[in-house]
């Protein structure tokens, strides 16, 4: 991470109970490409750090005889853990919360280990050397994100029935309260957060990667109550950063939502996910 942002507590303080509702999920084929390229039977461990409420976790719970989730963030983890019961998987799933710089924290080895757009927020280097003495010899270490290269719609979604959501007003009404510098927990982040996650893999001794697009493109509809919980779910505009303003900050979002589609209903296209595959040597 950056030397002028360090890591506090309040990252994602109050955003998990809007994270489920609010982010876009992974392309639907995750799973399948994940089981394919790894070659998953239902057996073996997985560790997913910087779980959030189990979003991945619990998807790939199918494919893994036991799952663990760990993250920093009490809330997520009781979101997670309730999920996890309401799947009826909770024999088989365990959460932790702890931070990726805390392993291995007596979790034993894994087959697989998994960062969902977590990894960047970690001490990169140190995490990378502490997971891959996590896994057992020929395990992986899979990198997911959303494809890059894809832009978000602005204005209209072609073939789809209403208005895209309007994505840069949206951001504009938060660095309006917030200030024009990306907040993250009590610091800011001045120069985002950092890319070149291969070189790091690398370095701690990784080889590959192996990579796979999920292809998206799906119709998606959303109401502006998940839109609004998309915008609480983000660490830059977590319910916590608006203080005593929070309730008029939602107001303000609600009304720019009403008045981009006045029904309250948005269209967008499903991204595609990309996942890098990284073997440890066996």
């Amino acid at each position: 991470m950056s030397t002028d942002w360090e890591w506090d507590g309040t990252l994602f303080l109050g955003t998990a109970a809007y994270y489920r509702r609010g982010r876009l999920p992974y392309a639907p084929g995750l799973a399948d490409a994940l089981a394919g390229i790894l070659e998953l039977d239902g057996r073996g461990r997985l560790l997913d750090v910087g779980c959030g409420p189990g979003t991945v976790a619990l998807s790939l719970v199918d494919l893994f005889e036991e799952v663990v989730g760990v993250d920093p963030d009490s809330g997520m983890i009781a979101e997670a853990t309730r999920e996890a019961a309401g799947r009826g998987v909770e024999e088989k799933t365990r959460w932790v919360r702890a931070r990726a710089e805390q392993l291995p924290a007596g979790l034993g080895t894994f087959d697989v280990a998994v960062f969902a757009q977590s990894f960047h927020w970690t001490d990169r280097d140190l995490v990378a050397a502490i997971v891959r003495d996590m896994l057992r010899p020929g395990g992986a270490l899979v990198h997911i994100s959303d494809l890059k290269t894809q832009t978000r719609t602005v204005g209209t979604v072609d073939g789809l029935p209403h208005p895209a959501v309007p994505y840069t007003a949206l951001e504009e009404l938060v660095s309006g309260r917030l200030g024009p510098v990306r907040r993250a927990g009590r610091g800011v982040l001045p120069h985002g957060t950092p890319g070149g996650e291969a070189a790091v893999f690398h370095r701690a001794g990784f080889t590959g990667p192996q990579r796979q697009v999920v292809p998206g493109g799906q119709a998606l509809e959303r109401t502006d109550d998940d839109v609004v919980a998309g915008v609480f779910s983000m660490s830059f505009s977590a319910p916590h950063l608006f203080g005593a303003g929070r309730d008029d900050f939602e107001d303000a979002v609600r009304r720019l939502l009403r008045t981009v589609s006045p029904t309250g209903r948005f269209s967008e296209r499903q991204p595609g996910t990309e996942i890098h595959v990284w073997r440890k040597a066996p």
